[in-house]
């Protein structure tokens, strides 16, 4: 398990940390703006700088590509920080399923506005679908480390990696808007249900 202090500061970020997630609120909230005015492919991040009142190189400190305006967020943080809080006789699965939940409940109204633009975008722009496909395979890196530290295990056992990827593979099944479907936002329910027939097993209607 982590340290108390250590989930201390990443349930609790320092003033600095909270001035600069609020301005990469800022320029994504302006960003997703333009793109829903503009169009994302005409939308450039002079334009972005500008309706956000910073430079275009203030703006790739906070974000490296236009794409990742859109695909960045700082959701991760707070789960694997809740990932790591669940009690320790949770099993893994259980755990990640709390977190999730715990996460979307704290989600605001204005928060999941900005959640519809940014999934509805992606539905839309292929090379956003395409990067966000690598970051569902990079967050079995992050998933990993989270349940190793749980279990008191190195985040590369071979177990713990696989139990990463089998709950990012059943969560992409989950969300067909990811994979070139017409789901326009991700329905977290039926993602809190695929990870509950994993955490059963995976069994097949009718089998025992």
């Amino acid at each position: 398990m982590t340290a108390a202090s250590d989930l201390g500061d990443r349930r609790n970020p320092g003033l600095r940390e909270r001035k600069k997630a609020k301005t990469r609120a800022a320029i994504q909230r302006h960003a997703l703006r333009l793109f829903q005015e503009k169009g994302y492919a005409a939308t450039t991040v002079d334009q972005i700088a500008e309706a956000a009142e910073i430079s275009p190189s203030t703006f790739f400190r906070y974000f490296p590509t236009k794409e990742d305006v859109v695909l960045l967020d700082g959701w991760d943080p707070m789960f694997v920080a809740s990932v790591l809080a669940q009690p320790p006789e949770m099993g893994p699965v259980a755990a990640i399923r709390a977190a999730i939940r715990e996460v979307v409940a704290r989600m605001s109204a204005e928060e999941w506005e900005a959640e519809r633009g940014r999934q509805e975008l992606v539905r839309m722009v292929p090379e956003l679908r395409t990067r966000l496909l690598q970051q569902y395979v990079d967050a079995i890196d992050l998933l990993a480390g989270a349940i190793a530290e749980r279990a008191g295990l190195p985040a590369d056992d071979f177990a713990v990696r696989a139990m990463a990827g089998a709950v990012i593979g059943v969560s992409l099944a989950a969300v067909p808007h990811v994979l070139g479907g017409t789901h326009d936002l991700i329905d977290y329910d039926r993602v809190d249900e695929a990870l509950a027939l994993l955490e059963a097993g995976l069994p097949l209607p009718g089998k025992a």
